[in-house]
């Protein structure tokens, strides 16, 4: 409960184990009271496409991360119009749902529902409680299914489920409040995100300076004489440099799939390093590990410890490139990459922050030009050339720069931080309002009037490495939309 809003003056028990009890005068109305199904199917397939964000509810397809193939015609999709619920009935439990502020088309598999008396109950609360933590435990308990990830909701479950319902000018009154209250929180959170991009370009502005010899590290200060490197991006270098091909400093190695018709491939011990464990700059696990029969049976091997790692498939690097070092051996995922830097010419933690402090300028380097797929190409990265300095030097970079963004990771750490706290205050706050724990109606009363905030992006779309979290059940059911 927030402390800092009442409770209403009375309650009386709900019947219904989530929700508890409820102030006094609210309903507990089963869902076939308040909607009745849509089925209504577009006849040519032209009208705006529309999916289901576990983040924003319903979207535009074209405004959300989808990976799928689109089906190639939606003719016969379900149409659905505003402040209509839309639930992807295999991903309701993972707040898959959300009342429509478009009018489109979704997937067949989905279910549309009207409510049956829009002038007593305000779209934007059911919005809110359909879609809130308490609610989600209903909708699992609702959608059967052998696995988690092949629950369903059917109509008549969802119909059947129990909803809290307060008075029409109360319900108006929660989502004034609620709509204030986020407005506020996302001003904060975009004003964090901001932080944290200036943080992130700051760093890998310090990490260019260091490891390309704009500045040198030991005194603060530029080189004494510099020389022209030959290499567009990498222009002047210090005079005692060098400058070699990356081939000639550093050993390649790949990776690969060993077959998940074996299940006891993936009964093993070695760490097997895919794209989605390159969260961090060193590796000492992964979330899948494989044996070594899956070894000898694949293109797959053993990379030992102090390699660079990179993910080499710019559809999932999105003009980034995410490179770490692994501590342990591991073996690697066929869009990984491992790179074994020559010990007398070059060390893996300088070759790291060269990658990191080079990101759009070598994905620019090292992939193929107007490719359908873009990605990192072996023949562009081997004959590509880096800067070398002694290894002295190298030394003294990776030490600076260990200190210097120590600092800044520390601070970017915190702001996310923050942010994280936010969104758990708000998922927090949405329960407690739209369940009754607490009594907004007062506050509510005396906010002022505000105007219409100008469109300028989700929190999402604020900062890039945050992806939307995007799930359509015919996608999961067809590979397609």
């Amino acid at each position: 409960m927030i402390p800092t809003l009442p409770p209403y003056p009375a309650y009386k028990d709900s019947g219904v184990p989530w929700l508890g009890k409820v102030p006094e005068h609210w309903e507990v109305r089963r869902g076939k009271a308040l909607f009745r199904c849509i089925d209504v199917r577009s006849q040519t397939g032209k009208e705006e496409l529309l999916t289901v964000s576990s983040d924003r509810g319903v979207v535009p397809r074209r405004s959300a991360n989808v990976t799928m193939f689109k089906a190639e015609s939606y003719i016969g999709y379900k149409l659905c119009w505003p402040d209509d619920l839309v639930i992807n009935s295999l991903w309701a439990w993972a707040r898959g749902l959300g009342v429509s502020p478009y009018h489109g088309i979704v997937s067949s598999a989905y279910g549309v529902y009207r409510l049956r008396n829009r002038q007593h109950n305000n779209p934007s609360f059911i919005h809110q409680l359909v879609r809130s933590i308490p609610f989600q435990w209903e909708l699992q308990v609702r959608s059967k299914g052998i696995w988690v990830s092949r629950l369903q909701l059917t109509d008549d479950a969802f119909l059947n489920a129990p909803l809290p319902m307060p008075p029409s000018e109360e319900q108006t009154a929660i989502v004034r409040f609620l709509d204030y209250k986020d407005r506020r929180i996302r001003r904060f959170i975009r004003a964090k995100q901001k932080l944290i991009k200036l943080l992130e370009e700051y760093r890998q502005a310090l990490i260019h300076q260091a490891v390309t010899g704009k500045i040198d590290v030991r005194t603060g200060k530029p080189y004494p004489a510099y020389k022209d490197s030959g290499v567009p991006w990498l222009r002047k270098v210090p005079e005692h440099w060098e400058v070699r091909k990356l081939k000639y400093a550093a050993t390649f190695l790949g990776g690969g799939t060993p077959s998940k018709a074996n299940p006891s491939f993936w009964e093993g011990y070695i760490p097997w390093v895919s794209p989605k464990d390159m969260k961090t700059t060193v590796i000492i696990d992964a979330e899948d590990h494989i044996n070594d029969e899956a070894i000898a049976a694949s293109a797959t091997s053993i990379v030992g410890p102090g390699a660079v790692l990179l993910v080499v498939r710019s559809g999932i690097l999105r003009r980034s490139i995410p490179v770490a070092i692994n501590l342990v051996p591991v073996a690697l995922n066929q869009d990984m990459k491992a790179l074994r830097p020559r010990g007398a010419l070059l060390m893996s933690s300088y070759l790291r922050a060269l990658i990191q402090g080079n990101q759009p300028r070598l994905i620019d380097e090292w992939t193929k030009q107007g490719a359908t797929v873009e990605s990192i190409e072996h023949q562009y990265l081997a004959n590509s050339y880096i800067p070398l300095p002694p290894l002295p030097e190298q030394t003294a970079i990776v030490e600076y720069l260990d200190a210097q963004t120590a600092k800044l990771d520390a601070a970017i750490a915190a702001a996310r931080r923050e942010i994280e706290l936010l969104r758990e205050y708000r998922e927090r706050l949405i329960a407690d309002v739209v369940t009754g724990k607490v009594d907004v109606r007062e506050v509510a009363a005396q906010l002022p009037e505000e105007p219409p905030e100008e469109e300028v992006g989700t929190e999402e779309e604020e900062v890039a490495a945050e992806e939307l979290a995007t799930v359509d059940s015919q996608e999961e059911a067809n590979g397609e939309e």
